[in-house]
């Protein structure tokens, strides 16, 4: 009887041993998606780090296709003699993707065109829209892991921006480094600024979201006084309210001028020399280079 006992008693010390390595094996294979990630995490970051490249990545008005700054990118590149290469992606209703163009080997300034197969105006437009940017942008920063870059937004491209700024940006490891708007209509065609339009009221609210680190220049055009022929100069100005004392540096600029007109201000000598400085910024400190002028007096 005693030894039955002894022989009875060996598969209940087995169990727990069981028990564990059933649990270890568990536990090996709910960390084996972690430590990829965790790992691919580390590798794009460091990638990011890495990398000189900080683009300049554009978004035309409605209307508009990615085709819209083709004139402005050769002018930059024959005035300043630099050569920034230009890549355009076209977004799709569905999410997809249309890619044309190139960035050169070692272009460490890039420009990057953003448009959009529904490039309507209207601002439930404008939210799909900054959707679709978003999208687009996902795929431009695991592609190229860059760690900063500037924008530019030409009428509701600066909406789009500040859309995705308020409700998609929300990656610690890239910096936007500076904006530049021309004729963004915060409140769309209001002259007023105490009528504020649904649009400009859920960007107030948004405000407390956009990057802290941010400097922004807005560009009016004064091509009637009150106005650039289609926006109201209250409308641009609008943006004050948006993100004056939430990011680092909030400047308006008013240009004048026989091409201080909405769709005619990117052909603005004015406007070119203040997208240089301010934006590609790459000839600041040469001396030799005469065609760094001072920019326009700004109006703050």
């Amino acid at each position: 009887m005693k030894r039955t006992n002894r022989l009875n008693k060996r598969p209940l010390q087995k169990k727990p041993l069981k028990y564990l390595i059933i649990l270890s094996v568990i536990l090996i294979i709910l960390g084996i998606p972690s430590y990829i990630w965790t790992k691919k995490n580390v590798a794009t970051m460091a990638g990011r780090y890495n990398s000189p490249m900080s683009p300049i990545i554009m978004i035309p008005g409605s209307s508009a296709t990615v085709d819209r700054f083709d004139s402005l990118v050769k002018t930059i590149n024959k005035q300043y003699g630099e050569h920034h290469s230009l890549l355009k992606l076209t977004v799709h209703t569905d999410g997809k993707i249309t890619y044309k163009g190139t960035i050169r080997p070692n272009d460490d300034r890039p420009f990057i065109v953003v448009g959009f197969i529904n490039n309507r105006d209207g601002y439930n437009n404008i939210k799909d829209q900054s959707k679709w940017f978003n999208i687009a942008f996902d795929q431009l920063k695991e592609r190229y892991r860059f760690s900063s870059f500037d924008a530019f937004g030409h009428s509701n491209g600066g909406l789009i921006w500040t859309y995705f700024l308020e409700n998609y940006f929300d990656d610690s490891s890239i910096n936007m480094d500076s904006l530049l708007t021309v004729g963004t209509p915060y409140n769309f065609e209001e002259k007023n600024s105490s009528n504020r339009t649904q649009m400009l009221n859920d960007f107030i609210k948004g405000k407390d979201k956009l990057p802290s680190d941010l400097t922004y220049y807005s560009i009016a055009g004064t091509q009637l006084y009150t106005d650039d022929g289609i926006v109201p100069i209250g409308s641009v100005d609008a943006g004050k309210y948006i993100y004056e004392g939430v990011i680092k540096h909030y400047t308006l600029i008013t240009l004048t001028g026989s091409k201080a007109q909405h769709s005619d201000m990117i052909t603005n000598n004015q406007f070119i020399s203040i997208f240089h400085q301010y934006i590609i910024g790459n000839k600041l400190n040469n001396p030799n280079d005469n065609n760094n002028k001072k920019a326009p007096q700004v109006t703050r």
